[in-house]
């Protein structure tokens, strides 16, 4: 059975597994669920001082990742995972593509630093950019631990409840309905009485109301998506 792997180029190695370690997918890791393996960028530096980066042409602030370094890193590490550098420039991460990832192999990331990447390694070997959303990391470390987080817990037998991720934000186009547990009432607010009735048909149409008015008021894009979804199979 293959196992799903997360294969990390990055010159931070040390900031990994991080928050990984911890938790389920800490949890799952250890149990051998999933694999992760880190990629030191700098090893495949040729320079005594292992430099990865140089001032990009055209002037400007900042460095660029050099393209003959990281081409070198990701011709030594060839995997069936699917390659992605994280970057605000691409399409922002979904839970349809999280899912669609935690299908298959696994993932081979690319962080990068500074200023950017060369674009003409992300063209050479065809790097999917995603995107977090509309702002800006010091480092697509931090992006790349949530989206092995995300993939990690869709993964079978990590979640003890499989049916938990069933009601997720976004598993069905629609934001999540609140919550409610002990205590009954506090600090004068008393939990909504259809979740005392024991009538599951009744909670169930609570949730789904609940969850399409906070979209509607939350998130009019996910509203409409949901909602040209929803006429589009009652047509069909």
């Amino acid at each position: 059975m293959t196992v799903w792997t997360a294969t990390v180029l990055t010159i931070f190695p040390e900031m990994f597994p991080g928050p990984l370690g911890h938790s389920l997918a800490g949890k799952a890791l250890a149990e051998g669920l999933w694999r992760l393996e880190t990629v030191d960028i700098r090893g495949f530096a040729r320079d005594k001082h292992r430099s990865v980066d140089d001032a990009p042409f055209g002037g400007g602030p900042g460095m660029v990742m050099r393209p003959d370094v990281i081409d070198r890193a990701l011709k030594q590490t060839q995997t069936a995972e699917v390659t992605i550098c994280l970057s605000p420039r691409g399409p922002r991460l979904d839970q349809a593509r999280v899912a669609a990832l935690a299908a298959g192999p696994g993932v081979r990331l690319l962080c990068g630093r500074f200023e950017g990447i060369d674009q003409r390694v992300i063209e050479a070997h065809q790097i999917e950019e995603l995107s977090l959303g509309d702002f800006v990391l010091s480092g697509g470390e931090p992006a790349a631990i949530a989206l092995i987080d995300a993939c990690v817990r869709l993964l079978p037998g990590v979640v003890g409840e499989p049916a938990t991720l069933e009601d997720e934000s976004f598993q069905h186009g629609l934001l999540e309905y609140p919550h409610y547990t002990r205590p009954q009432e506090w600090q004068g607010r008393a939990v909504p009485e259809v979740l005392l009735s024991g009538h599951h048909e009744n909670i169930r149409r609570w949730r789904m109301a609940e969850a399409e008015r906070i979209t509607r008021e939350r998130r009019p894009d996910l509203w409409q998506r949901y909602l040209a979804r929803k006429g589009a199979a009652q047509s069909v």
